[in-house]
């Protein structure tokens, strides 16, 4: 039996550079911590293999499992059903270079409440869009 062809659409790319250490970025997007205090409650541990879940407010809970560690540059979790969610790192003259990364959208799959997945990946490019800002903002406050 073939598994079904699907077509992908772009990843969701975010690069930004913070006045801020790598360190400190690091702690902002590999810590439970961290990740709670711009992103959403969870319960990650930096650790591959590591099973956790996102606390999604209306939408329950979220199961991911972290798949990459290489601190201080990147961290990569599977983020429900169909995507990676990944978080890179560089150092720069200016500070930290921060990219992140949301794969794993189709134009013929759905979320697992029922939403074509070129929806929800529209709404989610303007929602990270903010995030990025906001942890922007953070990191440089």
């Amino acid at each position: 039996m073939t598994e079904p062809q699907f077509t992908p659409l772009p990843d969701i790319v975010r690069t930004l550079i913070f006045r801020a250490p790598i360190q400190k970025v690091w702690d902002a997007v590999a810590t439970s911590e961290g990740l709670a205090a711009w992103f959403m409650p969870n319960d990650m541990q930096p650790a591959e293999g590591h099973e956790f879940h996102l606390q999604a407010g209306p939408f329950g809970q979220s199961p991911c499992k972290v798949t990459i560690v290489h601190p201080p540059h990147e961290l990569a979790f599977r983020w429900g059903k169909d995507w990676t969610l990944s978080f890179r790192l560089q150092e720069v003259e200016e500070g930290t270079e921060f990219t992140l990364v949301h794969s794993g959208w189709s134009a013929e799959q759905v979320t697992e409440f029922g939403q074509p997945h070129g929806t929800v990946r529209e709404m989610m490019s303007g929602g990270w869009e903010k995030m990025v800002l906001s942890l922007k903002s953070r990191m440089e406050g």
